[in-house]
C-alpha cells in the first residue's frame, strides 16, 4: 500500500493500474503515518479557504494569512521580475492519507458529523470541530461555473480523479524550496509553461488525516517558475493562473490584495509546497 504519493506513482505501482503517471522532481510528498497508526492533527486557526474561489475573506486573512503574499497578476509573471513571497509549510503538513479502504469506511459527510467526533475523539464545542466541519461544508458545496470539483480522502482517489479528467498520460508537480523562508523577495530567473487550459489543481485542506479538494477549469493555465530570494534560496515553485474568475466571489481574498474586480483580469497564485497540480505528461 503507498504511504506517499511519490510511492504511489511508482512504475510498478502505476503499470498495475494501467496508467502513465510522473511524479515532478522534489516535494510530492505527504508525511508517514506515526507511530501509533493515528492520523496527526495539527491545530490550526479556522478560517476561509483561499484556494475556494466561492468564499469571500475574513478580516484576519487579509492582514495575518501568509497565503496572502502568494496571489499575483499574470502581467507580473515574467523573467527578471522582482516579488515579495513567503514560502511556507502548512501545519497540517504531518497529516497523513489513510488507505484507500480504510479512508472509504470513515463517513465524510455533514449528516454523519457527530459519528465522524466520535470517530476521532474529538470534543464537538472545540475548535478542531469547527475546522473539521468547515472542510466538509466546503467540499460538499457546489463548485462555482465551469469548475469540476472533488475532495480526494486517498491517494488513489486523488490519481483516479485527475486521470478521469486529463487522460492516462499525467505528470503530478509541485513547488520545490530549499527551505522554509521569511517573506522576502524573490528573482524569477525562468519561467516555463506546463500546461494550457488544461490541467487539475488538487490543495490540501485541513483536516485530521490527508485530504485534497482537487478541481478542474477549462480556464486554467499553469507554470513552473524558477527564483532566488535575497538570502540566496533557490525556489521552483508552480503557478496557477486563472484567466476567467467573474464566477469568484467578489470579496474572495485574491481581488482584496491585488485591488481588482472579478472577471477583469487573470489571477494567478503559487502553490505552496504541500500542493499539487497535474499536468498532460508528453
Amino acid at each position: 500500500m503507498p504511504k506517499s504519493v511519490k510511492d504511489l506513482l511508482n512504475p510498478e505501482f502505476m503499470e498495475n493500474k494501467g496508467t502513465a503517471v510522473g511524479v515532478g522532481k522534489g516535494g510530492v510528498v505527504v508525511g508517514a503515518p506515526t507511530k501509533s497508526g493515528k492520523p496527526v492533527y495539527v491545530g490550526v486557526k479556522p478560517g476561509a479557504d483561499p484556494f475556494s474561489y466561492i468564499y469571500a475573506a475574513e478580516e484576519n486573512q487579509i492582514h495575518d494569512d501568509p497565503n496572502v503574499a502568494l496571489f499575483f497578476l499574470e502581467k507580473d509573471l515574467y523573467k527578471g521580475n522582482n516579488m515579495k513571497l513567503h514560502f511556507f509549510k502548512s501545519s497540517d503538513d504531518q497529516a497523513s492519507f489513510l488507505p484507500r479502504q480504510v479512508a472509504d469506511s470513515i463517513p465524510f459527510s455533514s449528516e454523519k458529523f457527530p459519528q465522524i467526533l466520535d470517530r476521532f475523539l474529538v470534543n464537538p464545542s472545540s475548535e478542531k470541530a469547527e475546522i473539521m466541519k468547515k472542510t466538509i461544508q466546503e467540499c460538499e458545496e457546489k463548485g462555482i461555473k465551469g469548475e469540476e470539483k472533488y475532495c480526494a480522502t486517498s491517494l488513489e482517489s486523488m490519481v483516479d480523479f485527475s486521470t478521469s479528467k486529463m487522460g492516462r498520460k499525467v505528470e503530478a508537480v509541485s513547488t520545490e524550496t530549499e527551505k522554509e523562508t521569511p517573506l522576502q523577495m524573490y528573482k524569477i530567473v525562468g519561467v516555463k509553461k506546463l500546461s494550457e487550459k488544461k490541467a487539475v489543481v488538487c490543495h490540501k485542506v485541513k483536516y485530521p488525516y490527508a485530504i485534497f479538494y482537487c478541481h478542474k477549469t477549462e480556464t486554467t493555465e499553469s507554470y513552473k517558475v524558477a527564483m532566488v530570494g535575497d538570502d540566496g534560496t533557490k525556489v521552483k515553485a508552480v503557478a496557477v493562473c486563472h484567466k476567467d474568475t467573474a464566477a469568484w466571489n467578489p470579496k474572495h481574498l485574491a481581488f482584496q490584495v491585488l485591488k481588482v474586480k472579478p472577471g477583469t483580469v487573470p489571477v494567478c497564485h503559487f502553490l505552496p509546497e504541500d500542493h499539487i497540480v497535474w499536468v498532460p505528461k508528453y
